[in-house]
């Protein structure tokens, strides 16, 4: 007797608007859809829609990521989880700036952006959280480029593991400093007559003076202020005229027992490794701040990681730190210029100092070596750019009256060609 051949019968299945499902397909109680699927490791998943259509649209999707290799289980994936998994294997950044990222995800990207699906974040999404952080929390455009910095790594992994198509956070930032650009002002340097009107006031007001030897040396070295106030007297060397550069006073939360205290960190990048040639000048700045501390009968009384003998000492005998050093200058510019008005006639039109922190001081010095015109490699190898452009771009200003007077330089030059008007009015 013949074999009957049996066939597979498919059931038909329609929705309440009947129209026939697919298979995997089905709809629910409370008129939603679903769809079913088993991955190529054996394991079931199931997607969720208000809509057949909408359905139909995200099966489409899904069935190009599986053509990608992109991972089936990515809609259960938080951002959250995404940035553990990064922490976990992120390699090569110094330890305060890791403890920096972690505190700034989990203080304004945990709590509620941190929540979401990886899978679901549009850029859209992006801009909106980081228009919520400038306009709702207050936070500034350069605090954002750090949550931006964190966040587009952590999204780059998903790209990089497949979990997501494109990176959400790209050109955002961007975005965002375009559209609050008059809100944010590029650091500029002093003049050279803000400058001069600076030392000039440290050095003629016996109670200012104590400042003039650390701010005179920031001017004329281009050291960040963490390098400044990290250095050493071995770190001096007064025979060969040079300053060596190999360290740095960072603080921050550790997020160990003891909380938020001082380290010392290798420089920011490994071109801060550095030697600085000294002026006669700044040699004297060192002598002048060693006499004060002798007058004074201030010792060095603090070791930080093994470092000790620094050169520059509050009254206590610890390291003077940006902190401290910046709420110096607020009182600096407001008595200077307090004096400069007080003895100012009505109209008089006279030059005041403008709001300016220790890191203008390392503009400052950028721009002097610039206008003097030596070499911008030299500049480069001086402030400890990794990168020409930065030195360029970042740190180098052409200020108004050093534009007038190159200009002037070069009339002649750039004349060639003009006609000889004479005594000849140029308007009839």
């Amino acid at each position: 007797m013949a074999r009957i051949a049996k066939r597979q019968v498919t059931t038909v299945r329609y929705d309440n608007n009947r129209a026939r499902l697919k298979p995997g397909e089905m709809q629910r109680e409370n008129g939603s859809y679903s769809y079913r699927w088993t991955a190529r490791n054996g394991k079931r998943h199931q997607i969720y829609a208000p809509t057949l259509i909408e359905l139909r649209r995200m099966e489409e999707e899904l069935t190009v990521d599986l053509h990608d290799g992109i991972r089936a289980d990515v809609n259960r994936i938080t951002i959250n989880q995404l940035f553990d998994l990064w922490q976990e294997n992120k390699r090569g950044i110094k330890d305060n700036t890791m403890k920096n990222y972690i505190y700034m995800f989990n203080m304004f990207v945990r709590p509620v952006f941190g929540q979401k699906l990886l899978i679901s974040v549009k850029n859209s999404d992006v801009k909106r959280f980081y228009n919520h952080l400038m306009d709702q929390e207050g936070l500034k455009v350069s605090t954002i480029d750090n949550i931006h910095n964190v966040l587009h790594q952590v999204f780059e992994i998903g790209v990089n593991d497949r979990l997501i198509r494109i990176n959400p956070t790209d050109k955002m930032l961007k975005e965002l400093k375009r559209a609050h650009s008059t809100d944010v002002k590029k650091r500029e340097a002093l003049s050279a007559e803000e400058q001069a009107l600076f030392l000039n006031y440290l050095w003629s007001n016996p109670e200012k003076r104590r400042w003039y030897p650390i701010f005179f040396i920031m001017l004329n070295t281009g050291m960040r202020v963490g390098e400044a106030t990290a250095l050493r007297w071995c770190d001096v060397n007064m025979e060969e005229n040079t300053i060596s550069v190999n360290h740095t006073l960072v603080y921050y939360d550790h997020m160990d027992s003891l909380g938020t205290y001082y380290s010392m960190n290798t420089p920011k990048s490994q071109a801060g490794n550095r030697i600085i040639p000294m002026t006669e000048k700044v040699k004297e700045a060192f002598l002048m701040e060693k006499q004060l501390q002798e007058e004074a009968g201030i010792t060095c009384d603090i070791s930080i990681d093994g470092y000790t003998d620094f050169v520059f000492l509050n009254r206590f005998g610890k390291v003077q730190t940006m902190s401290m050093l910046n709420k110096a200058l607020k009182r600096i510019m407001r008595d200077c210029n307090d004096q400069i008005l007080s003895n100012a006639e009505e109209d008089e039109d006279v030059v005041l100092l403008p709001p300016f922190s220790c890191h203008v001081l390392r503009h400052t010095f950028a721009t002097r070596l610039c206008e003097s015109g030596m070499n911008i490699k030299v500049i480069q190898s001086v402030l400890g750019h990794a990168d020409l452009s930065t030195t360029i771009n970042t740190y180098i200003h052409a200020t108004e009256a050093f534009k007038k007077e190159e200009f002037g330089k070069q009339s002649d030059y750039l004349s060639i060609g003009a006609a000889d008007f004479g005594d000849k009015t140029i308007l009839p």
